[in-house]
């Protein structure tokens, strides 16, 4: 990783990179937690519960909510991370501040 601060054209470079990356983790990450919450929730519903849904216990839609958070930063801490290291590949400059 270079040292130096990125330049105004790599941030800008960057941007659809970020933006297309970000798209494709959001899809990876709800087919990673439905498989998550379809194999560890009780019961028969495959489906993860949300916050209106009142046939669902309170602890139940947190515990959701919280694995949904954690596998979400999680996939979208990775394919950030690897966007930028192969921008990086391809211009020489990291597009991070």
């Amino acid at each position: 990783m270079t040292t130096n601060a990125p330049s105004a054209t790599a941030k800008i470079l960057y941007r659809p990179v970020g933006l297309v990356s970000s798209i494709l983790g959001g899809l990876v990450a709800s087919a990673i937690f439905k498989q998550v919450w379809k194999r560890a929730s009780p019961g028969d519903k495959p489906d993860p519960p949300t916050a209106l849904q009142t046939e669902y216990p309170f602890k139940e839609i947190l515990l959701a909510a919280a694995v949904q958070g954690v596998v979400y930063s999680v996939v979208k801490t990775v394919i950030d991370r690897q966007g930028a290291r192969i921008f990086e590949r391809w211009t020489g400059e990291w597009p991070g501040s």
